[in-house]
C-alpha cells in the first residue's frame, strides 16, 4: 500500500488546517467501492471523508472528479502491487500467475477492503446517465486485460507459452474468472473458496496453452 500520503494548508478562520488528501481519497474509495458510483452521494461523501462539501467542490470539483481520482487512488495502492506480483521473472508462468490471482482473491474476499472489486463493482452499478465515468471504468478495464496479455507475450517470448498458442484468448479467458471471482466475493465467497477457483484455473493451464 501506497504512504506517500499529500498534506496541503488550507487557510480559514484561525489557524490553518491540514488537508490530508490521500486519506481522504482512501475513505472516499471504500465508500465507492462498497456502494458504487451512482449509490454514493455528495452527503455520503461529505460523512464518510470528515470534510465539508465546499472543501470537497474546491479540491475536485464535483463527485465524478472525487471518484476519478479515487479511482486512481485504487490504481497506485491496490493494482500497482498486483501487477508487480504477476510481473515477476524469477517465477514459473503458472506461479506468477497463482500469486496474481491469489492477490486478487485476498483483496476481493478479505476483511480490510469491501468484497469484489472495485472497478467491476463499479462497472456493475453506473447506469447510461453516467455515460463519461462508465468510460473510464472500461477503459481501465480494458487496461487490466491488456495487463494479463502483456504478461502473456513476455512469457511466450520466453518459451513458456507455445508460439501457436492465442494468448489473446487466454488473456479474456483470465479475465473473466477474475470477474467471476469479484462477483463471488460480493456474494458472500471466502477467500478459500476463491482459492479453489484459482486451483482449478491453473489445472486447466496446460489445456489452455495447448489448444
Amino acid at each position: 500500500m501506497a504512504t506517500d500520503d499529500t498534506c496541503c494548508t488550507r487557510k480559514g478562520r484561525g489557524r490553518p488546517k491540514i488537508f490530508d488528501r490521500n486519506a481522504m481519497l482512501d475513505k472516499a474509495m471504500m465508500l465507492f467501492w462498497q456502494q458504487g458510483y451512482e449509490a454514493t452521494s455528495l452527503a455520503d461523501l461529505v460523512e464518510a471523508t470528515g470534510a465539508k462539501a465546499p472543501t470537497l467542490y474546491a479540491e475536485f470539483h464535483n463527485k465524478e472528479g472525487l471518484f476519478r481520482a479515487a479511482l486512481d487512488r485504487y490504481t497506485a495502492r491496490f493494482s500497482a502491487k498486483h501487477r508487480a506480483a504477476l510481473f515477476c521473472e524469477e517465477k514459473t508462468v503458472e506461479q506468477a500467475l497463482r500469486d496474481y490471482l491469489q492477490a486478487l482473491a485476498r483483496c476481493f474476499a478479505g476483511s480490510d477492503t469491501p468484497a469484489g472489486c472495485f472497478l467491476i463493482n463499479s462497472s456493475a452499478t453506473v447506469s447510461a446517465s453516467s455515460e463519461p465515468i462508465a468510460d473510464t471504468i472500461r477503459e481501465r478495464q480494458t487496461a487490466q486485460e491488456q495487463t494479463l496479455l502483456t504478461f502473456l507475450l513476455q512469457r511466450q517470448l520466453r518459451g513458456e507459452i507455445p508460439a501457436q498458442t492465442e494468448v489473446k484468448t487466454i488473456a479474456l479467458f483470465l479475465s473473466c474468472i477474475i470477474h467471476g471471482m469479484s462477483v463471488s466475493a460480493r456474494e458472500g465467497a471466502s477467500v478459500d473458496k476463491l482459492q479453489q477457483i484459482i486451483d482449478t484455473t491453473l489445472r486447466l493451464w496446460p489445456l489452455l496453452i495447448n489448444e
